[in-house]
């Protein structure tokens, strides 16, 4: 009787033992699980002041920090996943990042994408030299007129409920894969003016007295994160967030390190 009794005990306390190291290998499992998502963050790799890599082979930009800052709010780590705009698409689709958050439009797109709150005001515009001689929109019949690929100012001058009408007028539109390429050929002569969105208009004119905005613009929009369509527990989620890093003054804090975009900037001043 008492070796029953000694087996029996035997086998319980090891089940005991191996619930025990089960209970603990899924708490672990669970714990590691919360502790390695990776948010991936997709944006444009040239498009001061939202993102883009500085000269130091950095990551920066107001979208950056925001990405960063929701991050640090759930406590994921942070992957930055930069490319040229117009591969954004193709980016979201393949699963090589979570999301478009680079000064990303979503008016005209609001079928095309899972969207977040919108977080920023934008215009479209148009720049040139203070000593071009072109004062009005109509001033630019005969002239060379830069803008970025895939950008809503690109949209706007080839839609025909937009601007195309302007942009027929224009001897020539010269489509760049960057508005860095497209204001070193403006300050170099090779256009005479660019139609860009006012914030990035604004950072590239930030240090340089020579150039400005035409008075009259081109659209204005919203810009807000996009998701693949089926996403609806990540936007949820990092609208929380942004709801709460507007509450808690963190993303004022990051929007008045970017001046030139600062006042555009639309969460937590309704």
């Amino acid at each position: 009787m008492k070796r029953i009794i000694a087996a029996i005990l035997t086998i319980a306390m090891s089940a005991m033992m191996l619930a025990g190291f089960s209970c603990t290998a899924y708490a672990e499992e669970e714990a590691a699980s919360e502790e390695t998502f990776v948010f991936k963050h997709g944006f444009d790799l040239d498009y001061p002041p939202y993102s883009y890599i500085d000269d130091n082979g950095e990551t920066n930009g107001f979208d950056v920090e925001m990405a960063k800052a929701v991050c640090e709010y759930y406590g994921w780590e942070y992957e930055a996943v930069p490319f040229n705009w117009d591969a954004k698409d193709a980016e979201l689709n393949a699963g090589s990042c979570d999301c478009i958050w680079s000064g990303f439009t979503m008016n005209g797109r609001e079928d095309d994408y899972l969207w977040s709150k919108p977080y920023s005001d934008n215009t479209q515009m148009i720049m040139v030299a203070k000593d071009s001689g072109i004062e009005t929109l109509a001033d630019l019949a005969g002239k060379i007129v830069g803008v970025q690929t895939s950008t809503s100012a690109y949209d706007l001058l080839k839609d025909e409920e937009g601007q195309a009408e302007l942009a027929a007028t224009f001897a020539d539109l010269s489509v760049y894969d960057t508005y860095t390429i497209a204001f070193n050929d403006l300050k170099a002569g090779a256009i005479d003016a660019i139609a860009i969105d006012v914030t990035s208009g604004n950072f590239l004119m930030s240090n340089e007295t020579d150039y400005m905005f035409l008075e009259e613009a081109l659209g204005s929009e919203q810009y807000a994160i996009g998701f693949r369509k089926d996403d609806t527990e990540l936007c949820d989620k990092i609208n929380a967030a942004l709801d709460a890093l507007a509450e808690d003054g963190t993303f004022d804090e990051i929007g008045k390190k970017y001046p030139e975009i600062y006042d555009y900037l639309t969460l937590g001043k309704e």
